[in-house]
């Protein structure tokens, strides 16, 4: 069940590409449009992924929450598609949401800025400088999303296995390249603890999802570290009733066999009240 991700600069023609691997090697290509597909399964509407997909998320209002919640119901659904396995998960960060995972390929692609504008403009039959500004948005904005979420450079070559410079390289022998590497026998060995891991992650989702969604929590961030049904949680809460919340809604996820806590109590509201 090996998964492959992409990291992908607009322009590069990285989509074409994984397309055409996934024909190959028989693989689903997790995309927008499949996400799109599969977001009423979830409980997501098409404008909640609008808002939030490959988006920086935030947590200081309740609306913030919901859409911090919403991105976490996405990662819930690349990880099922990852369980499965025999995917590509094409952007939205898979790379650093697998990370640790060793039957996971991770491909970069990259290409010149002139080139990936050229391209860009005739793909959509808009103006050069209005195909410049949209590529510098989202570099900006996609490594924002990597860079808040996963705490990570996005251009950083250690983030992945193969970087494809699609300025230099033609589609084809990129496309070999990939399949080849796919079919490394290094991946299939890696598949057993792959999906333990994976199923640890999907259940720290779960329960961070029913965090944020709760009413009776003021939420801010925690850690959250599960295995083999252990769930652990750290961080800071205003009260110990919320702190009580916090551990029965852990409780509840389906899975979860005990939960252990090293919540500490600050009540910053009273020092935000003040500034």
């Amino acid at each position: 069940m090996p998964v492959i991700t992409i990291s992908r600069e607009m322009g590069t023609g990285a989509y074409q590409i994984a397309t055409e691997v996934a024909k190959k090697l028989k693989f689903t290509l997790v995309d927008g449009a499949c996400i799109n597909a599969c977001a009423p399964k979830y409980g997501l509407s098409p404008d909640m992924l609008q808002m939030v997909d490959e988006k920086p998320p935030s947590y200081i209002t309740a609306e913030d929450r919901k859409r911090a919640a919403a991105l976490n119901t996405i990662e819930l659904m690349l990880l099922d598609f990852a369980r499965k396995g025999n995917v590509i998960l094409y952007g939205r960060g898979g790379q650093d949401l697998l990370k640790g995972c060793n039957n996971v390929l991770r491909l970069r692609f990259i290409a010149d800025f002139e080139e990936r504008v050229e391209r860009f403009a005739e793909r959509e039959w808009i103006d050069p400088d209005l195909a410049q500004s949209m590529i510098r948005r989202s570099d900006h904005q996609r490594g924002g999303f990597i860079h808040f979420y996963f705490d990570r450079a996005w251009n950083d070559p250690l983030g992945y296995d193969m970087t494809f410079n699609t300025s230099r390289l033609s589609p084809t022998s990129i496309v070999e390249s990939i399949v080849a590497a796919a079919r490394d026998p290094f991946l299939k060995d890696a598949e057993k603890a792959a999906v333990e891991q994976i199923d640890n992650t999907i259940l720290e989702k779960k329960i961070e999802t029913a965090l944020l969604n709760s009413p009776d929590l003021d939420y801010r961030p925690f850690k959250i570290e599960v295995e083999k049904g252990c769930a652990v949680l750290s961080g800071y809460l205003a009260c110990e009733e919320e702190k009580k919340n916090a551990i029965r809604i852990a409780e509840s996820i389906k899975g979860i066999k005990t939960v252990k806590e090293d919540i500490h109590i600050v009540n910053y509201k009273a020092y935000r009240d003040k500034s």
